[in-house]
């Protein structure tokens, strides 16, 4: 590939090089690769159980231990990208994908299941939106806020696309067979998409900013760090477990699956929708008062949620709220580290950030259900949520600059 090529539109205009496919590229394996490995399992779980006589407890942990690994290997991930840019690491990580859906597929017993999965948490930390926000970051910078709102506003249709087109092919072939397909489809989208639209010059990391600690050590073991990982993981917490029992809320308050399944399908709307007006947010607040505000408004909308039983047309407006807020806060979390401490060690401080925030994720759809008895239903389980979202918020606030401080101090 030539230089000219490989450098794209950043000229003389003083932006810095990068490879011209690489939004467009990284849009579409971001649908590709969340699709896939991720919201097909969700489709295809009830068809494994029913075929294997696996317990859905046992393949849902295989499933939730491929998130834990996940949170642990991205911090890894974060380093490397941050040496050596993303080309490599999504490109393996396609590779890694598509063995252990292969693996998932062919799997005789349950271990063989589990390992296939854990490799997909490899895949996972490799291909999902940690690296591609790192690449974004880097060679979009100082524009990367429109990128990364581009990045997830395609991601946010890998449910849409992918959740469809998985139940039309379990219609008409096993899961297994079906999930051979998809890694089919998986290799041929995104292995290409990030071995060469991905090509181009690394950019070297930019000095930290002014004020700012020098190292990603000195950062990261700052307070203003640690609150702020402690706020987005309470925060992550309330709101998956949100996601996975909206369902059985409704269920519960004698609405029909259909109706609670829409509730939840307009809430992936609001999450699109949301992502569209973070860039006009993020121009008008200050990071610490973004963060406070989001995810106080995500604990007001899900104790809205145990309050509100009805009419259904209110829950769905609430619904899209609801989503609108997680829509914008993927984002806010996207930028954390850029607003604070600037693009120097942003791959891994990311990867840091994510962990515990994916581990929670990975946590509350059985931290929730399984609360939901003891707390005496569902209704007294969104009000705990909520209350963990006003904790969340009042640790965000936390981060916010002292006069006469800044943050990392």
């Amino acid at each position: 590939m030539s230089d000219v090529s490989t450098r794209g539109d950043a000229t003389a205009a003083g932006r810095r090089p990068r490879p011209r496919a690489a939004l467009p590229a990284l849009c579409l394996t971001q649908i590709t690769s969340w699709g896939v490995v991720y919201y097909a399992f969700p489709v295809l779980n009830p068809d494994i159980t029913a075929a294997t006589g696996w317990s859905p407890a046992a393949t849902t942990a295989a499933f939730s231990a491929a998130l834990l690994v996940s949170a642990l290997a991205g911090i890894r991930v974060g380093r490397i990208l941050d040496a050596h840019g993303p080309r490599r690491v999504m490109t393996l990580g396609s590779a890694a994908g598509i063995t252990g859906l292969a693996l998932v597929a062919t799997a005789p017993n349950l271990p063989q299941f589990v390992a296939g999965w854990l490799l997909a948490g490899l895949a996972m930390a490799a291909t999902f939106y940690q690296p591609a926000f790192a690449a974004v970051t880097r060679w979009y910078a100082p524009d990367h806020v429109r990128a990364l709102t581009t990045v997830t506003l395609a991601g946010g249709l890998a449910s849409t696309v992918f959740a469809p087109l998985t139940a039309q092919l379990a219609a008409h072939f096993s899961w297994r067979h079906t999930y051979l397909i998809l890694a089919a489809v998986l290799a041929a989208l995104t292995l290409p998409a990030h071995a060469l639209a991905l090509r181009g010059p690394w950019p070297p990391a930019p000095p930290p900013p002014a004020a700012s600690p020098t190292t990603a050590t000195g950062i990261a073991r700052s307070g203003t760090f640690v609150l702020l990982a402690a706020a987005l993981t309470l925060s992550a917490f309330a709101m998956y477990a949100v996601v996975v029992t909206v369902v059985p809320l409704l269920l519960e308050r004698g609405y029909t699956t259909g109706q609670a399944a829409w509730v939840l399908g307009l809430g992936g709307l609001g999450q699109t929708l949301g992502r569209t007006l973070y860039g006009a947010l993020a121009r008008r607040t200050r990071p610490a008062a973004r963060a406070v505000a989001l995810v106080g408004l995500g604990g007001l909308s899900t104790l809205a949620f145990a309050l509100i039983p009805g009419p259904y047309a209110l829950l769905a407006a609430l619904a899209v709220t609801a989503g609108t807020v997680r829509g914008n806060l993927t984002l806010l979390q996207a930028t954390a580290i850029t607003d604070r401490w600037g693009t120097t060690h942003y791959g891994r401080l990311s990867g840091l950030l994510a962990a515990p925030t994916i581990t929670a994720s990975a946590l509350a759809p059985f931290a929730g259900t399984a609360l939901a008895a003891p707390l005496g239903g569902y209704p007294h389980l969104f009000a705990a949520l909520a209350a963990i979202s006003a904790i969340a918020a009042l640790t965000a606030h936390r981060t916010t600059p002292r006069r006469g401080k800044v943050p990392g101090e």
